[in-house]
């Protein structure tokens, strides 16, 4: 990993009179909102992805619509690249400022507008906590269904950026099944509206487009979004398997059947035993993987369902299978599942977090070939991962203050998400490609498909300069990666199916 921006990622911007930009934007940004001395910039060097670190030119404060308009008709004129930025918990260097552009902050932008119980929506800036729906209107009867695990910090606007899941996708969706419209503002500051207030718009499905689009089509300056009524009922499930694979096979047996648990999460033994010791959540610690199961919705279904899915567990090889007690055994189970993160970073000295997804019925294969490829990299991996839709989240333990460590675990990270475009897969699940996979985006795309991105980037956003070097890599930089490959002229992973 790099404590700088790839200078290959970097685009042909011409040199900027500093002192000029900072002039014009202190002409449209109320005094304190905006930020040139170096002390200052640091917090916003890097993102949740800590590795990768780049200071920017200045960062922008902004608290109105019409100050984030200036802010961007200033960068359009004087050709400065901007990167947008919400909480900084994005785990892919999203957010990692591009060398001298404008960071424009959204944290300012942290008001729920307006709430319509009637309807099931409510109007939210882009700065607000994911969480902070749920609470707003948990009185209401209502919660927000996406729960990232850094929903008590990360925030919307991030969200729709990254088009973020969380535990309860499975049954609910992610951020794009569960908002209706966003306001956003172009690279020459124009105010657009994307989506409607109805289940449907008019023309191409914008909204779609710019929900997960990483910043590079423009600034989202509200969203609407959809509120779920709280369930009737809600029930967690935990079963211990002594095989990782026996484990993996239950959560296809339990779709195959019919079954859509609200959240299907697995965690694997090293995972499981971090979690257990940093929050003590009743985990068996002799396990070699648990699979979590939340059932919601009407008493009698969700008993019915219940009895169901023990029965399946069962028969799948599960040694123990246990259901909550009560409301504090259901918030310890998923205590544990959400702290799974910084429970890890306390074994580990350092870790890099992968997101990948693959097809259910590949999971017993992958986990078998993450392992191999761990052993082969000399370096332990602790899985943890939305197991109902596959969405993987291998976090790779090393040490960066070891000689080659962090080599090692990009390399192994690499081809972890190689491995999942093998077995028909994807390399990103819901942290975005940003800074980190860019190298796999190769992997996964060909020339023509890139090039179409470029065309629809280039569409919103003709100068390049919404978070240049993100997401989509240059047929340069393709070409060069394939050169470097580690695989070159090989068939990497062939010995495994393709679902």
């Amino acid at each position: 990993m790099l404590d700088r921006f790839d200078p290959r990622l970097d685009a042909d911007f011409p040199p900027v009179d500093r002192q000029r930009l900072i002039g014009a934007l202190r002409q449209v940004l109320p005094k304190g909102a905006l930020l040139t001395e170096t002390e200052a910039l640091r917090p916003y060097e890097t993102d949740g992805l800590a590795a990768y670190r780049s200071l920017p030119g200045v960062v922008a404060l902004p608290h109105t619509v019409e100050q984030v308009q200036a802010i961007l008709r200033t960068c359009c004129e004087l050709g400065v690249p901007v990167v947008a930025r919400g909480a900084g918990t994005g785990l892919s260097g999203g957010a990692l400022p591009f060398p001298g552009c404008v960071l424009l902050s959204l944290a300012r932008f942290d008001k729920i507008l307006e709430i319509d119980a009637d309807a099931r929506t409510a109007r939210v800036q882009p700065g607000v906590r994911n969480l902070a729906i749920s609470q707003a209107v948990g009185p209401l009867g209502f919660f927000y269904a996406p729960d990232p695990s850094s929903q008590i910090a990360c925030s919307i606007g991030g969200n729709v950026a990254e088009n973020a899941g969380g535990v309860h996708c499975l049954k609910y969706g992610l951020t794009l099944h569960n908002i209706l419209k966003l306001e956003v503002v172009t690279i020459e500051g124009e105010r657009l509206t994307i989506g409607s207030e109805a289940l449907d718009a008019p023309g191409f499905d914008l909204l779609a487009l710019m929900t997960g689009s990483e910043g590079l089509l423009g600034v989202v300056t509200e969203v609407m979004v959809k509120l779920t009524p709280l369930p009737e009922t809600t029930s967690v499930m935990l079963a211990a398997f002594d095989s990782v694979e026996r484990a993996a096979a239950a959560v296809a047996d339990i779709i195959a059947a019919g079954c859509i648990p609200a959240g299907l999460e697995m965690m694997d033994g090293p995972a499981l035993r971090a979690a257990e010791d940093f929050v003590r959540a009743g985990y068996p610690r002799n396990a070699a993987a648990i699979l979590l199961c939340e059932l919601d919705g009407a008493a009698a279904d969700v008993a019915e369902e219940a009895g169901r899915i023990s029965q399946i567990l069962h028969t799948a090889g599960a040694v123990e299978v246990r259901l909550a007690a009560d409301e504090a055994e259901r918030a310890r189970f998923w205590a544990g599942r959400k702290n799974a993160f910084p429970a890890v970073g306390r074994i580990a000295p350092d870790y890099y977090c992968m997101d990948g997804t693959i097809p259910r019925r590949a999971l017993p294969q992958v986990l078998t070939e993450i392992g191999r490829l761990a052993e082969k990299h000399g370096l332990a991996v602790a899985n943890v991962f939305h197991a109902g839709d596959g969405n993987l989240h291998p976090l790779i333990l090393y040490d960066a203050n070891r000689e080659g460590d962090i080599a090692k675990a990009e390399a192994l990270g690499g081809e972890i998400l190689e491995l999942c475009v093998a077995v028909g897969g994807t390399i990103t699940g819901e942290h975005g490609v940003g800074r980190e996979k860019i190298d796999q985006m190769c992997v996964q795309f060909g020339a023509a498909e890139i090039e179409t991105f470029f065309a629809l980037k280039r569409a919103f956003d003709p100068g390049g300069l919404l978070n240049p070097g993100k997401a989509i890599p240059t047929l340069n930089r393709c070409a060069e990666f394939g050169r470097m490959h580690v695989h070159r002229g090989e068939l990497p992973f062939a010995h495994l199916p393709r679902f």
